[in-house]
């Protein structure tokens, strides 16, 4: 399925964005925030049967390395400016009573947003991501310390990672799903292949993260009153099952549920999981305990 992309023109940056399902849904709008290195079609597979029951999804893609609109050196390239993108996306759109789900380094982003607005959505679902000094957990420090430099960064992405076998293996995508689709897997690199804007804009903010920025978000969450899901692949290898525990952990009202057969991308190794996990936390009402 192709997918027709909007761009919207947002007070830090602008960016594009994927729309699922029907635009006069009488459910709640969900909003899907994804990490580095990939785009809206992480959440395809989940949007579009959350879409077939009704539900109005939307997937922007992020300035986290596959995007293709550049973000720029005058843009706050740093993990709070990322934040501040999905909350004037929300705003720009009119959006309410929203559903937020993050994952991976999007799931940070959105505790970066939550921190920053407590009430920016009504509920929330994380599933594996980054959460207090895990920012990012291993391996991905060594791999993220070679991206943080634009020179060190093409030709890591016009050469190895153009061979499948490499791609996908234990140290790559393989790491984070089950299954890769060699398509989507190389065609989300092509932005860093092909444009050295791309790859400053990654390299800005990976040199930006800091663990001790996250660590101490992390347990100030405890303010957000938002029922929480927290959905967590249980085969993952690098965000453990403790870590999403851990996390539940910090909020009043979350309960925590692990995903058997997935990595950290639930959405696509678990997406019937994801979408019926999605679907039951938008019905519950806000105020509910889990």
């Amino acid at each position: 399925m192709t997918t027709t992309l909007q761009t919207i023109e947002l007070p830090s940056g602008t960016i594009e964005y994927a729309t699922y399902g029907p635009d006069d849904s009488a459910h709640p709008p969900v909003v899907f925030v994804h990490g580095v290195a990939v785009d809206h079609r992480l959440w395809e597979p989940t949007a579009e049967l959350l879409a077939a029951a009704g539900y109005r999804c939307y997937a922007p893609t992020l300035p986290l390395g596959a995007h293709r609109i550049p973000w720029g050196p005058d843009a706050d390239r740093s993990p709070r400016g990322a934040a501040a993108l999905i909350g004037e996306f929300i705003s720009t759109l009119g959006l309410s009573d929203v559903t937020l789900v993050g994952n991976d380094t999007g799931g940070a982003l959105c505790q970066f947003a939550l921190d920053a607005d407590p009430d920016l959505a009504a509920r929330v679902l994380f599933t594996n991501c980054d959460a207090f000094e895990k920012f990012p957990p291993q391996p991905f420090p060594v791999v993220f310390a070679l991206l943080k430099q634009p020179w060190a960064l093409r030709p890591l992405v016009a050469g190895p990672l153009q061979v499948r076998a490499i791609r996908h293996s234990a140290l790559g995508v393989g790491l984070l799903v089950t299954d890769p689709d060699p398509a989507l897997t190389k065609s989300v690199f092509e932005p860093l292949r092909t444009d050295s804007r791309i790859r400053d804009d990654l390299s800005a903010l990976l040199r930006a993260l800091r663990p001790t920025d996250l660590a101490a978000i992390t347990p100030r969450l405890s303010k957000v009153t938002a029922p929480v899901s927290v959905m967590w692949g249980s085969d993952d290898r690098a965000f453990r099952p403790a870590l999403g525990k851990r996390l539940a952990e910090v909020f009043e009202q979350a309960t925590f549920t692990e995903i058997p057969g997935s990595r950290t991308f639930v959405s696509l190794d678990q997406p019937r999981a994801l979408a019926d996990a999605v679907a039951e936390l938008t019905r519950r009402p806000v105020g509910a305990r889990g």
